[in-house]
């Protein structure tokens, strides 16, 4: 309203200064004022936009801070539990003397699962699936005439993803399909 008043109040005085009659000055100062508010609106819309995706992009990266934080504890857990496998499989199961040693170790395994499990941390065991290369890193090609070619005949080691993502390519044996021999060409 006050700005109202001082247009009033200036609106007569320039007219009479410039010879320029008073309405044509109005609607010209108008038109100028109109355009300053139209690009002062536009720059708040902007504004506010960009302040949108700024917020939204700090919600992101904390949101992946907290989903892959645990990454490289995680990474280091893993080796323990590779050791933990390896020591079950080379064990003997009917070997009376360290039975209660082996149940000891596939209980701790067990809980090691159930704990990676719970911070979403998922094993590839990729045996007898198809090769795949975003998740499993080849070691060797090895002719086979029971597994399809390109199919996971051994894994060496085990992958594993955290929150969907690759933390560790399983490491595989690939089939491939047998080369005939030289008695089955002729």
């Amino acid at each position: 309203m006050a700005d109202e008043q001082n247009l009033d109040n200036q609106a007569p005085e320039t007219p009479a200064a410039e010879g320029v009659p008073a309405g044509e000055d109005l609607v010209a100062r108008v038109q100028a004022l109109e355009e300053q508010l139209a690009a002062a609106q536009d720059q708040a819309l902007r504004a506010a936009a960009e302040l949108q995706n700024v917020r939204r992009r700090a919600e992101q990266d904390v949101e992946k801070a907290h989903k892959f934080a645990l990454e490289r504890f995680a990474q280091d857990l893993l080796g323990v539990v590779d050791s933990l496998e390896r020591g079950i499989e080379l064990s003997d199961p009917s070997d009376e003397s360290i039975r209660p040693m082996r149940e000891g170790m596939e209980l701790t395994l067990k809980m090691f699962h159930d704990v990676l499990k719970r911070y979403q941390l998922e094993q590839l065991d990729p045996h007898g699936e198809p090769f795949n290369p975003e998740h499993h890193q080849a070691m060797a090609m090895e002719e086979s005439d029971s597994a399809e070619p390109g199919s996971v005949l051994k894994v060496f080691q085990k992958g594993y993803l955290l929150s969907g993502r690759l933390l560790r390519p399983a490491m595989v044996v690939v089939s491939k399909a047998p080369v005939p021999s030289n008695d089955e060409q002729a």
